[in-house]
């Protein structure tokens, strides 16, 4: 349905939109969404109205409801955004691994371009190197590049020419790479995806790797015209893409066991040890001494971004903080530099028995200042269905260990990957119950605590000699994984 009819009634619901879209743009997403929901009070069907709550939702972490939003918002006349929205946001979702490839593959066939016929693979002999192409929106996020230069930086130029797509205007080299002779950047984040592809092709490729996936849906057409003989995903993909232009995607024995194969579109191929091996970076702050150590209580804390906070990681930390009354909760991240937002997490939380003297909310920070968050947190909760990637690494590198649980799909599953790697096992739960009940033993027991403040001080290091920073090992295995998918397929 449209908007509303009545002169009075479309006053005030746009009186209401528009505040809520401005509210979204300074990124005041609880005010936003109470202003959104006062529109549809007046408009119930208004599928603008149902699309901007159901962002707001998502970016307080409420997936589950921004779900519902973005459905019912594709009942209007134009379904594409909500459906890529529907796309981007379902993994973290309390939806089934089948459902993501079910809502991931309606949304490709019906508004992604259908697959071409890729380049014929060139000829080549056995020991001729393999032309391997990255594409990335976000080579400028060295915080976030971690594992991209673990895997390119420790590269076997005789085994893998490298190429990289920039997808971000004005990189051209630097923030972790280390370019080596040979290697070939070409900047694209000016060409639409037809001249992408086709700039793509030119270089003749083996293999097209995409290290974006759902998060720059604009270029997933990209894929869908197959510009090098095979093109696979890795690295930010942690489900299915549901696309048909995908031919493999990366993971490892942890995040995709066999029996989870058949809710992949993609051919599943799995690294040796953990799939997002990460590169030790310079500059990070020295590790502290553990705050209990001063304090004689347990600071739990969780750095991770305000949309993986979601009502059942808020439940079940309410029931940790509860069964351990002298425990305090941390968190960071840049969401909560917003009023509207802190007062939403202050009053969700003190819901669940949190009192606001326990918590403390803190906002962006420059990156140095935002890992130094952990000199004051003992221990991190991981969040749920999606679990830490680039915030468990930079917690356990700063000491603090991380613990989360083994989930139902790949975006649970992601810090156990990391953890097992480093040697961190031990913190990981067999399921929520257990997350819980770590959590509590090591806020409550002198004996728990006190081996915190012990392995603190030796966590860098044993993270560093660990296969979680073997950037060559997660090389050597891609290069196989490389030659593997350029054989002919029977």
């Amino acid at each position: 349905m449209a908007e509303p009819q009545a002169p009075d009634a479309i006053r005030r619901a746009r009186a209401w939109y528009t505040a809520g879209c401005a509210e979204t743009e300074r990124g005041e997403y609880a005010a936003a969404a109470a202003s959104f929901d006062r529109a549809l009070g007046i408009a119930p069907d208004w599928p603008e109205a149902q699309h901007n709550l159901g962002r707001a939702l998502f970016e307080l972490g409420r997936v589950d409801d921004a779900v519902r939003c973005f459905e019912a918002a594709a009942l209007g006349d134009r379904p594409g955004l909500p459906r890529a929205m529907l796309s981007v946001v379902i993994p973290g979702s309390s939806a089934d691994n089948r459902t993501v490839l079910e809502v991931r593959r309606a949304w490709a066939r019906e508004f992604l371009p259908p697959r071409s016929e890729g380049p014929p693979a060139r000829t080549r002999a056995a020991t001729d190197a393999i032309r391997v192409g990255y594409v990335s929106s976000f080579f400028h996020r060295a915080n976030w590049m971690k594992p991209v230069w673990a895997l390119i930086n420790h590269h076997d130029r005789r085994a893998v020419e490298v190429h990289l797509f920039a997808d971000s205007p004005g990189w051209t080299g630097g923030d972790g790479y280390r370019p080596q002779t040979g290697d070939r950047i070409h900047a694209m984040a000016d060409l639409p995806n037809d001249e992408a592809a086709a700039r793509i092709a030119g270089c003749a490729l083996d293999v097209l790797v995409d290290l974006n996936a759902y998060s720059k849906p604009a270029r997933l057409p990209l894929y869908q015209r197959h510009p090098a003989p095979v093109v696979a995903s890795w690295f930010n993909l942690y489900a299915t893409s549901g696309m048909a232009g995908i031919d493999y995607i990366v993971g490892d024995e942890v995040v995709i066991p066999p029996d989870e194969e058949r809710d992949y579109s993609e051919r599943v191929l799995r690294v040796d040890g953990t799939c997002l091996a990460f590169e030790p970076w310079a500059g990070a702050p020295a590790v502290s001494d553990a705050p209990s150590a001063t304090t004689g209580t347990i600071t739990f804390g969780c750095l991770a971004s305000q949309y993986k906070l979601t009502p059942a990681v808020l439940d079940a930390w309410g029931r940790i903080l509860g069964r351990a009354p002298a425990s305090r909760l941390v968190l960071r991240n840049a969401a909560l530099e917003a009023p509207s937002v802190r007062r939403y997490m202050y009053e969700a939380l003190a819901a669940r028995g949190v009192a606001r003297d326990r918590v403390r909310l803190l906002g962006r920070a420059e990156h140095g200042d935002f890992l130094r968050t952990y000199d004051g947190i003992d221990v991190a909760l991981d969040t749920f269905p999606y679990s830490g990637g680039t915030t468990t690494m930079e917690a356990i590198w700063q000491g603090v260990p991380v613990i989360t649980y083994r989930g139902d799909r790949w975006a649970a599953r992601t810090s156990e990957s990391i953890l097992r790697a480093a040697g961190l096992g031990a913190f990981v739960a067999g399921d929520l119950s257990g997350y819980e009940d770590l959590a509590v033993e090591l806020a409550t027991s002198r004996d728990a605590a006190a081996r915190l403040i012990s392995l603190r001080a030796e966590m860098r290091e044993r993270v560093r000699d660990s296969d979680a920073c073997n950037g060559a090992t997660l090389a050597r295995s891609m290069e196989a994984l490389y030659r593997r998918m350029c054989r002919p397929r029977s």
